[in-house]
């Protein structure tokens, strides 16, 4: 009763957690990372990498924990990634780094901005695009509701980290200058800015008491009225006033310059990104996130549309999950109907299957209480255990049932009682069903000696079949005898124990077989050898990969050109790309962004677009849609395309920092020259098959406009350096002087020089300069200005300077082709002294983990051998058993050539736990055979016969039952979310069917070679009589 009390609680707790524990795509995959980023206004590239990123980095390298430090310094713009190792606990990190940048932005230029700390995400952060488009509200207003309404709104809910805002126009109130005027009424721009400095600020009279009251004294001097601002007075020429709107005109526009422009369906749109916070539900925040915009949706401007399936990473989740959940129902469906066939009694296939629901709940408990989410992989853990969980259970029923079967055929007097069989029959098999348990423990072991991303990834799915495998042994031991004396024990069911039909007919066959078999020794083996000579061959020649490709169901494309391209000709580029994708069928929507938002670390020029488009296959692979997609976005003139999906994009960006499978990165110090270098490269590997989307970073120069003070004609005319550079910074860029406040939003209030006298480099050298006798000279007496040439973005990584030539990889596997160009570029590529190649990307952690495995799987075979003599006592039975791995591996090797073609990690992982499933099997045979000769005093050619023959029913059903759940794995390898564990069923399904079917004939064969001679009939064992 206690047992059974125990499991009933078990399964109430884990179905409570289950529907409460948070469901994502990936485990969190994150390195840890901290973004720095600084805005460093009008700043030229170079400025701001050694005024503001060079300091930064040497602050952060010394850090301790940094793994690596890359930065990208673009004009106005730095961005430093600090990357600490994994395992690092985030908060710790950002403290350091914010420790660090104390000292830092005290030394750095007075106009820069303070570095400040990226939000804390995480790669699989952005999970949700809204688009806002209208028919009649203007670009301003709408970016206006985005800023002011939207995003606070959306900011506020629990878990969001982010809201970047692009598009639109951002709204300003303008002081345009018109020096035309200014000179009439000789007012210089230094008397303007005295007077405009803090000029919208109210003004604090104290306190007044009268009549027994307080009053609190106000100048409020604060309007949002233009026709106000405008009435300000400058100064008094001959006793009449000059106002602000005399000289210069005071209006409402949007700021320049724009960073960037977004659009959605071809149609100017504002797009804003939500990040969410690490370990939240992305599938409950998408829900709150929903609810929250329906509800401010009432009371937007009637034409005002808000669209939230641009990019939905819990559309991706849903998929995914609902796929692995399938698999795991029809596994057990599979399972059932195994059971049923061979048992032909529902009592025995009730009891071994209770121990499914159990052991998975026991699963998600543990799972839970490690702090771990359920998500694609721990679930994928438990689609592959699903078979093997019901084998502890049918050893034991299949025992208990046979023992029961014997005691009815006794006479009355000889019968012991239903409970004493019961409880003898589960002693016999308790040991084999703990060791080869452990075996399987043992061989999933070097998974978790995996480091890095790949770690992070496929450890919940190695804890989730482990525990659930444990679980189920526990119950095997525990509850199923239980079960059995209840359902078993009563004399109506004694009546029908005999065997299933199938069973019966499968043994016929078997008996046949293996008679054939023992009497032809040499061609069976002899075959058998060659069979797996066979596949070690192929196994070599097989292509390898790190991750098989995700299905994401939507497409990243990156678009750039060259840089100093205005953000006009950009956008169009850009909506060119989004009307050619929208001819595609299959293609739902598309939304683009082209440059950056404001202290974004995804710090774009405005020479590059990024498009997302969600699709849907129809009628044809995904991979025809891409081709269809690359040939037509081919066209556009002047423009790299790189397509890529948002997840795996983002995976890329995080190992080598670049949105590719492939990067190559160069590193020197011309930057010039680094960029011939770079496409040099580029033509040595662009015609090796399967490259796709080769290009090279635009780092080249782009046009300035440099203005160079004549020093002595300043002295002069007695204008002080200071006076010039304000005089330039408020002309030309302009300078925010205050804010304006109007119902609760506040905006900038700007001066500068109108646009229409400024906008030619010939107008920019007539504007006038006031000297310090109040005359007025235009700018060239005192300054020349010139146009020349400067970068446009500068990449460092671990403060080198460094170009990146990226690539993807399309129909062919990544490490033949990185092979490749490694050999290409070695031998026709001379690199100048100071320069160097490094290699990034998806192959390094593939090599790293490849290893890895390798190392750590054979010593779990050498645990697994030690296990298995630590149950015989004799190293030739150990020996004979270990047959089953070369067995195992020929089925394995042969699915994957049938199927993908290519070893990737999980493929790996799909041999390592094959070899635990597979020696199982070997136990089961060997154990009985000892039994037999020892107890039952048979010699050992009827101990095999008879012996192989009782053990044909748990082998088989063990083994169908394991492949057979795999099967919905296996064919589902491109839906979503099975991409990873379907390799894995793969390999372990081939492996289960030829190790399986080889097992019943070679390990016969080899035992009886073993023991040819007759005093060898009946070896000394010491181990315990073990058959099930």
């Amino acid at each position: 009763m206690v047992v059974l009390c125990a499991a009933f609680l078990l399964l109430i707790a884990g179905t409570y957690t289950a529907m409460n524990t948070e469901v994502d795509v990936f485990p969190d995959l994150n390195a840890p990372t901290v973004v720095i980023m600084t805005e460093a206004n009008g700043m030229a590239a170079e400025e701001v990498e050694q005024l503001v990123t060079f300091p930064v980095e040497t602050a952060v390298n010394g850090a301790t924990g940094v793994r690596r430090v890359r930065s990208s310094s673009t004009n106005g713009f730095s961005v430093v990634w600090v990357e600490f190792d994994w395992g690092t606990d985030i908060y710790l990190a950002r403290q350091i780094v914010s420790e660090k940048l104390t000292v830092v932005s005290e030394s750095l230029p007075v106009n820069v901005g303070k570095p400040t700390l990226g939000p804390q995400s995480s790669i699989l952060g952005e999970m949700l695009i809204v688009g806002l488009t209208a028919d009649s509200t203007s670009m301003l207003d709408l970016r206006t509701i985005a800023d002011w309404t939207i995003r606070p709104r959306l900011l506020s809910t629990g878990g969001v980290a982010q809201v970047a805002v692009l598009g639109g126009d951002i709204k300003e109130y303008q002081i345009q200058l018109d020096p035309e005027r200014m000179r009439h009424y000789s007012v210089s721009m230094g008397e303007i800015m005295a007077v405009t400095q803090d000029m919208n600020l109210n003004a604090n009279g104290g306190v007044l008491y009268e009549f027994g009251n307080e009053y609190i004294v106000r100048g409020v001097l604060s309007t949002p009225k233009v026709e106000e601002l405008g009435k300000a007075v400058v100064k008094t020429v001959n006793t009449f006033p000059v106002t602000l709107e005399d000289i210069a005109d005071v209006k409402i526009g949007p700021k320049a310059p724009k960073l960037g422009t977004a659009s959605e369906r071809g149609k100017p749109a504002v797009l804003m990104t939500v990040t969410k916070q690490p370990a939240t539900s992305t599938l409950e925040l998408t829900d709150k996130l929903e609810a929250s915009l329906k509800d401010l949706q009432k009371n937007l401007p009637a034409d005002v549309k808000v669209s939230t399936d641009i990019f939905r990473q819990s559309r991706f989740i849903e998929s995914s999950i609902g796929n692995v959940k399938k698999s795991l129902f029809e596994g057990g469906i599979f399972v059932v109907i195994v059971l049923f066939l061979f048992l032909a009694n529902v009592r025995t296939t009730v009891i071994s299957l209770v121990t499914l629901p159990i052991s998975l709940l026991v699963s998600i408990l543990t799972l839970h209480y490690m702090g771990l989410t359920i998500n694609t992989m721990s679930l994928g853990g438990m689609a592959i255990a699903i078979g093997s969980l019901v084998d502890d259970a049918i050893v034991d029923v299949e025992n208990v049932y046979k023992r029961l079967r014997e005691n009815r055929q006794k006479p009355e007097a000889e019968r012991l009682s239903t409970l004493e069989v019961v409880f003898n029959a589960s002693k016999e098999v308790r040991m084999p069903i703990l060791n080869s348990t452990l075996i399987i423990v043992v061989s999933f072991v070097p998974l978790f000696f995996l480091s890095g991303m790949e770690g992070r990834m496929l450890v919940p799915l190695g804890i989730a079949f482990i525990v659930a495998l444990f679980a189920s042994t526990v119950v095997a031991l525990t509850l199923t005898p239980v079960l059995c004396s209840y359902l078993l024990g009563s004399n109506k069911t004694n009546k029908e124990l005999k065997e299933s039909f199938v069973a019966r007919w499968m043994k016929g066959i078997y008996g046949k077989a293996l008679t054939w078999v023992l009497a032809h020794k040499r061609v069976t083996l002899g075959s058998t050898i060659g069979l797996f000579v066979v596949a070690l061959g192929v196994f070599f020649t097989l292509g390898r990969s790190f991750l098989p490709s995700f299905n994401e169901g939507s497409f990243t494309i990156n678009i750039s050109s060259l840089p100093g391209i205005s953000l006009e000709e950009s956008n169009k580029m850009g909506h060119r790309a989004e009307e050619l994708l929208l001819t595609i069928p299959e293609i739902q929507t598309v939304a683009r962004k082209t440059g950056r938002a404001e202290l974004d670390e995804h710090a774009l020029g405005v020479n590059v677009s990024e498009i997302e488009a969600p699709f849907e296959l129809k009628d044809r692979p995904r991979n025809e849609l891409v081709a269809e997609v690359r040939e037509k976005l081919g066209t556009i003139t002047g423009a790299n395309i790189e397509i890529g999906q948002p997840i795996s994009h983002r995976i890329d960006a995080m190992l080598s920092g670049t949105k590719a499978n492939i990067a190559i990165k160069l590193f020197g110090d011309d930057l010039n020259k680094m960029f011939s270098l770079g496409n040099r490269i580029k033509d040595a590997i662009g015609d090796i098959p399967g490259i796709a989307d080769l290009n090279v970073e635009q780092q080249i120069e782009r046009p300035q406009l440099k203005i160079q003070p004549k020093r002595e004609m300043l002295a002069k005319f007695g204008i002080t350096l200071p006076e010039f550079s304000e005089y330039v910074n408020v002309a030309l860029a302009g300078k925010v002087i205050s804010q304006v406040y109007e119902q609760g939003k506040s905006f900038d209030l700007i001066v500068k020089v109108k646009d229409d006298a400024r906008d030619e480099m010939e107008k920019i050298r007539n504007l006038m300069v006031d000297t310090n006798d109040g005359r007025k000279v235009p700018l060239n007496y005192v300054a020349e200005v010139v146009s020349a040439m400067g970068p446009n973005t500068i990449n460092r990584e671990n403060v080198k300077r460094k170009i990146v030539i990226s690539a993807n990889v399309a129909d062919r596997d990544l490490r033949s082709v990185v092979n490749d160009i490694q050999k290409r570029i070695d031998t026709s590529i001379q690199l100048p002294e100071g320069y160097h190649i490094e290699y990034g990307g998806q192959f390094e952690s593939e090599q790293a983990a490849s290893r890895t495995l390798a190392l750590t799987s054979f010593i779990s075979i050498v645990v697994i051998f030690l296990l298995l003599y630590n149950e015989f006592r004799s190293v030739k039975e150990s020996g004979v058993i270990l047959l089953n791995l070369p067995l195992a591996l020929i089925g394995g090797v042969f699915a994957l050539v049938i199927t993908t073609g290519e070893v990737s990690i999980p493929a790996i992982i799909g041999f390592i736990s094959l070899f635990g499933i597979a020696t199982r099997n070997g136990m089961l045979l060997i154990s009985h055979y000892n039994h037999l000769q020892k107890e039952e005093g048979l010699n050992v050619y009827d101990s095999v016969m008879q012996g192989s023959l009782d053990r044909l029913n748990p082998i088989l059903m063990t083994a169908l039952s394991s492949a057979l759940a795999l099967i919905p794995l296996a064919l589902g390898g491109d839906l979503p979310g099975n991409e990873i564990q379907s390799p894995m069923a793969k390999v372990i399904l081939g492996g289960l069917l030829t190790s399986t079917f080889l097992n019943g004939f070679i390990v016969p064969i080899v035992y009886l070679m073993m023991h040819r001679r007759p005093t060898d009939a009946a070896p000394e064992q010491e181990s315990l009589a073990t058959p099930c």
